[in-house]
């Protein structure tokens, strides 16, 4: 059988999809999701045409050990660190997110919820007794850059100010 990500949750895997464009550059697709048999095991599959190009993508990923149940919006996962995207690529993105607060102060209280959450998956990839995220849990280009650009943005105690304030900021 063939290793898959783990998808912990629909949340979790919309992101990644949002992250990885269609071949044209576009991220438009209307996903349709299921869980499906493939090779005797049960995965989930998300497929769908690319608004962009009409192309047919489909993404399959392993089901989580244990099923997430949500907790608010968004929920990307349990206590585990993400298998599908590195801490950098958390960072990236609630560094965009937070950065595109709309003006609307429920669209706003929704982005900054986002970000939040963002940063709280990349604490999860630091050990236990440790202070940093480890170089380790930055596996992709996007992530090895974002944190290649300031390192000590992954220190325990500057992740948790950050994730803080946009709690504080975001109403709880």
């Amino acid at each position: 059988m063939t290793d898959r990500p783990v998808a912990r949750t629909r949340d979790e895997a919309l992101v990644y999809l949002d992250l990885n464009p269609c071949e044209c550059g576009s991220v438009e697709t209307e996903w349709a999701s299921g869980v499906v048999s493939v090779e005797g095991a049960l995965v989930k599959c998300y497929e769908g045409d690319c608004e962009g190009c009409g192309a047919e993508r489909e993404y399959l990923f392993t089901l989580p050990a244990r099923e997430v149940m949500p907790v608010g919006w968004p929920t990307f996962g349990g206590p585990e660190p993400s298998q599908l995207l590195d801490a950098g690529e958390w960072m990236w993105l609630a560094d965009l997110t937070a950065g595109n607060v709309p003006d609307d102060p429920e669209d706003a209280r929704r982005a900054l919820s986002m970000a939040r959450s963002a940063v709280e998956e990349v604490l999860k990839f630091i050990p236990e007794g440790q202070d940093d995220v480890p170089s380790e849990a930055f596996w992709s280009v996007r992530g090895r850059e974002v944190r290649a650009a300031e390192p000590p943005r992954f220190r325990r105690d500057r992740l948790l100010v950050v994730r803080d304030t946009y709690r504080d900021l975001a109403g709880g």
